[in-house]
């Protein structure tokens, strides 16, 4: 296996962020089955996520293995990307940062440096969270660049009543720690309900493991994470508008989304897949006992099956 990081412009002036690609080192780029970009969510870092080894593989291991050139991209801010100087600030004092206008352009960014480095025209993407409005939106601008699209856990609020509360000052960054992070994961979720889908040590290891990509953790025990998809969120409940038009979306589509994920709902998936009047094809899918972290849980080997097969367009049943 051949793991290359490398550090591009970030779509604000002055900072870089990072790119990993993972390929088997007996392939040459032209026999791989296709290249693949990742793009993660709204808390967590792709690097900490679809590169996070479970029993000794990521994701990113799994696809590499399988044939495919696979690249993930820490967007400003997240992972192991550079942290803008309005985070090593009191969060008040700044408005929100890394919003989902600016994703799309490191997106842009990410997918000219791969294409130029492979010689090729376009690329799969997968999206996760809120890197599914990334990627969708992403898709919808660009249909050339793109050959097939996998949204997992589809971020859509449609129908969703506005709260009418005055808004609120995010600031440029909010925190997390390893505890709510462990609390979250198991929304809605007895004790004995979350450890049938994935054991405490794993979680814990997890979370404790994220927390520390974050350059001033060692002092204050806390992940920092930018507040613009927060201020995205507030802005299309609050109006009513969309993330972005998914019937300008023309490639193939997969949605795939667990059971039991509270945050990004299968009905939130139903809701989107209806909305892609004009993609190539389209799937929606259901993991049994999975939540919204369902690629770091034991059923995450259905999610690898199900968008292999998606991507090598072979039914997966």
């Amino acid at each position: 296996m051949i793991k290359q990081d490398y550090r591009i412009a970030s779509a604000l002036d002055g900072y870089k962020v990072l790119l990993r690609n993972k390929r088997r080192s007996e392939d040459e780029h032209g026999r791989c089955r296709s290249t693949v970009l990742f793009v993660h969510g709204a808390t967590y870092g792709s690097t900490y996520t679809f590169d996070y080894q479970i029993s000794g593989q990521s994701w990113m291991d799994h696809l590499a293995a399988q044939g495919f050139d696979v690249w993930c991209l820490d967007l400003l801010g997240y992972g192991l990307s550079d942290r803008p100087a309005a985070m090593d600030k009191p969060a008040e004092e700044n408005v929100p940062i890394v919003d989902t206008a600016h994703a799309i352009q490191e997106v842009d960014h990410a997918v000219a440096f791969i294409l130029e480095q492979r010689q090729i025209a376009a690329l799969d993407l997968i999206g996760y969270s809120w890197g599914t409005a990334i990627c969708g939106g992403y898709t919808a601008q660009h249909p050339d660049k793109v050959t097939n699209l996998v949204l997992s856990g589809a971020l859509w609020i449609e129908g969703l009543a506005p709260t009418g509360a005055p808004q609120e000052n995010l600031g440029a960054y909010r925190t997390v720690d390893a505890e709510s992070m462990m609390r979250r994961w198991s929304t809605g979720l007895q004790q004995h309900e979350i450890e049938r889908i994935v054991s405490e040590d794993d979680r814990r290891r997890w979370c404790q493991h994220t927390v520390s990509c974050d350059p001033t953790s060692a002092q204050t025990g806390l992940l920092r994470a930018p507040t613009g998809v927060m201020q995205d969120y507030v802005h299309c409940r609050e109006s009513g508008e969309d993330w972005y038009d998914p019937s300008q979306i023309l490639v193939p589509v997969q949605i795939v989304v667990g059971e039991l994920d509270q945050e990004t709902t299968p009905a939130q998936g139903q809701q989107l897949f209806s909305r892609l009047t004009a993609a190539a094809t389209k799937q929606l899918s259901v993991i049994g006992q999975g939540t919204h972290s369902l690629l770091l849980e034991n059923n995450r080997h259905q999610l690898y099956r199900l968008v292999d097969g998606f991507l090598t367009g072979q039914h997966v049943d």
